[in-house]
């Protein structure tokens, strides 16, 4: 089953003229958030506030350098839990990592779940939980809300400042056969408590950090002009904005700042509320079959095609993208706030060092066509604020394949 959104008449209304004020919205807090350098110190009581004793962390090999599982294991193991560790994660978890998790988790006999890693561990983790409690596979859960048993408890732990994962109840799955995200949601997937140390996102590698910076950049964006914007979608995400744009520099230029670390996780994680309450665009529709057919890192793509769904878009909601031009320093009433943004978003992808369009990505111009069929399947593009059929997204691969 595949949701679909579809505004009322009065609600379509409401979206012609993106500065009136939404009425009709629903919000529901998800979870406890524990935050601040050194809150993984915490974990071990959290989780036996939530009646753990038998624990699976979900994580990827990658951290085990840097070691924040090992410190998360003897903090759970500091209050006499014990501890299950599944690292057999990946970039973009497709549905036979999940299935690899759950035959740990049911093995051991656990109670609880902590997802330790960026989104893909967090997501893996809710997939787990999932055919855990409910049985069945990832595409039966594809929609929202058709989970019919209680879930596990969880806590989120991210180490990287981008998906927003932790704030959201969603977990994406990739298709192994379509290399469609499959988007399964459903309220007693979230994690009950997510930790933000942003001392844990010190040990990302400067493209990472770039990366997933930028991608919690389009989040902000993105989410702030969808058709399900509201407003406190739109205050999670103007917030997470201004934390973004105003620290992304400062992590890119000193790595080491902890500062400059806090505002970029805080901002990622008021952007994933956005998301949650907003859902994303077109951008996102676009990435996900570069990634899929080419390996290009999620954070990557969407540098490069955000830019050109800004232009695409902005004849729409002009007025909302000159908000977020503002606060960027936009002082020029001459140019327009999404080409403000556009350009922005631009400089910050030459200052981090990653391509800047397509053809740096080796993608060859005959499979455009593919790639915007299979963007104009993906969950998120519904919710663009400008309608886009498969010829608009090709004239965005197109635009992104630079000269």
């Amino acid at each position: 089953m595949k949701a679909t959104y579809s505004p009322t008449s009065t609600a379509k209304e409401r979206f012609n003229n993106p500065l009136s004020e939404f009425s009709e919205f629903e919000f529901t807090p998800l979870n406890r958030v524990v935050a601040g350098p050194g809150a993984l110190d915490r974990l071990g009581i959290l989780a036996k506030e939530l009646g753990a004793k038998r624990v699976l962390l979900v994580t990827d090999p990658g951290l085990e350098k840097a070691g924040h599982p090992q410190k998360a294991q003897a903090v759970l193991e500091k209050e006499n839990l014990q501890v299950f560790v599944f690292d057999g994660v990946e970039e973009n978890p497709q549905e036979h990592h999940v299935e690899l998790g759950v035959e740990k988790a049911r093995a051991a006999g656990i109670d609880t779940l902590v997802a330790l890693g960026g989104g893909s561990s967090m997501d893996c983790a809710k997939g787990i939980n999932f055919l855990l409690t409910n049985g069945g596979k990832m595409a039966d859960y594809r929609g929202i809300g058709l989970a019919k048993k209680p879930m596990l408890p969880s806590l989120g732990i991210p180490t990287t400042a981008g998906t927003g994962s932790e704030a959201q109840s969603f977990a994406l799955i990739t298709d192994s056969i379509t290399h469609l995200k499959m988007a399964c949601g459903d309220k007693k997937a979230a994690f009950r408590i997510c930790i933000l140390d942003p001392e844990l996102t010190v040990s990302q590698p400067a493209k990472v950090t770039a990366a997933t910076g930028i991608d919690a950049m389009a989040h902000a964006i993105e989410s702030h002009v969808t058709l399900k914007r509201n407003p406190l979608s739109q205050a999670f995400s103007h917030r997470a904005w201004q934390l973004l744009v105003s620290h992304f520099p400062k992590v890119l230029e000193n790595p080491g700042s902890i500062t400059a670390r806090e505002g970029m996780q805080t901002g990622a994680h008021f952007a994933g509320h956005a998301i949650e309450n907003s859902m994303l665009g077109i951008c996102h529709s676009c990435a996900n079959p570069l990634t899929a057919h080419y390996g290009i890192p999620h954070g990557v793509a969407i540098g490069i095609l955000l830019p050109w769904v800004i232009r695409y878009n902005q004849e729409t909601v002009g007025n909302l993208y000159q908000d977020l031009a503002l606060e960027a320093g936009m002082k020029d009433s001459a140019m327009s706030g999404g080409e403000f943004l556009a350009q922005t978003m631009e400089q910050f992808q030459r200052a981090s060092g990653l391509p800047g369009n397509l053809n740096e990505c080796k993608v060859a111009p005959g499979i455009l066509n593919v790639l915007a069929e299979e963007a104009s399947q993906q969950w998120t593009a519904q919710f663009n604020p400008r309608p886009a059929d498969q010829k608009d997204l090709l004239k965005i691969y197109q635009a992104a394949m630079g000269r």
